[in-house]
């Protein structure tokens, strides 16, 4: 990901309470592109979460065309990353919407377990002062880090399980179910039936990549420790090429999905 360089900052309004600003989602995904720029969603309900997260992030692209979109998992994020993310923009570059993937999971075969969640805690403020649009995905999170990060938010959604038991759609169970059943076919041809039901070739390819690290930690049968982590590390190289080669990653995912 190539970035420009940085601009000034520029202040910020007062922020308001965390309990005044945790609000159920909306459909109509309430986006600023102006003022505080930071939206954090969380909660206990992981798949919903994650649903609602890339629901929020395709409506806001439909909205402001004109924004780029880069989603960094956990794996790519370094204070580096972190601060082209912010700073990057001006008057040829197009602002960013950057989603922010899960920084604070706890990843058991990580050495540095914790280390880019202090990154991201470290970078709150450069964040609340950057141009770009700064979404926090992070299920699970551990309330006072919540409340943290909501004092520099414009907006926090929150998705529990006790509240949204009752709801069924949204999350695409299919499609990570058939990658944890490591059937090639099955992985294509929903790959392929969520591409064409309009969701975001980034949108796939977020959840397959979420599922892999959750495979990592679970270790199923048909997923070994070793091959789990080769297929996150595949995944992260195909999002990474896709993007330097200008490829289709539509295109891309189907033709992974195949070679599994």
């Amino acid at each position: 990901m190539v970035m420009a360089a940085a601009r000034s900052y520029r202040s910020r309004p007062a922020r308001s309470e965390f309990s005044q600003k945790t609000a159920p989602l909306s459909k109509g995904a309430p986006f600023c592109y102006h003022g505080i720029v930071i939206y954090l969603f969380h909660g206990s309900d992981v798949d919903k979460v994650r649903a609602k997260t890339f629901a929020w992030v395709k409506a806001a692209r439909e909205k402001e065309p004109n924004l780029s979109y880069v989603r960094l998992s956990k794996e790519e994020m370094t204070d580096a990353v972190l601060s082209d993310a912010a700073l990057a923009g001006g008057l040829f570059v197009r602002k960013l919407l950057v989603l922010i993937d899960d920084p604070f999971s706890g990843d058991r075969e990580a050495a540095d377990a914790g280390r880019v969640g202090a990154l991201v805690e470290a970078s709150l403020d450069m964040f609340a002062k950057s141009d770009n649009v700064i979404v926090m995905l992070a299920p699970k999170l551990a309330e006072p880090k919540a409340k943290k990060i909501a004092s520099y938010a414009a907006k926090v959604y929150r998705v529990d399980l006790s509240a949204a038991r009752g709801a069924s759609r949204g999350f695409n169970s299919a499609l990570v179910n058939a990658l944890a059943a490591r059937d090639a076919r099955a992985l294509w041809l929903e790959i392929v039936r969520a591409l064409h039901a309009g969701d975001a070739p980034e949108m796939v390819h977020g959840l397959l990549h979420w599922k892999a690290r959750d495979l990592m930690q679970k270790g199923p049968r048909a997923w070994p420790s070793a091959d789990a982590r080769g297929l996150s590390l595949r995944l992260i190289e195909l999002l990474v090429v896709s993007r330097r080669k200008g490829l289709d990653l539509g295109r891309e995912l189907e033709r992974f999905a195949l070679q599994i």
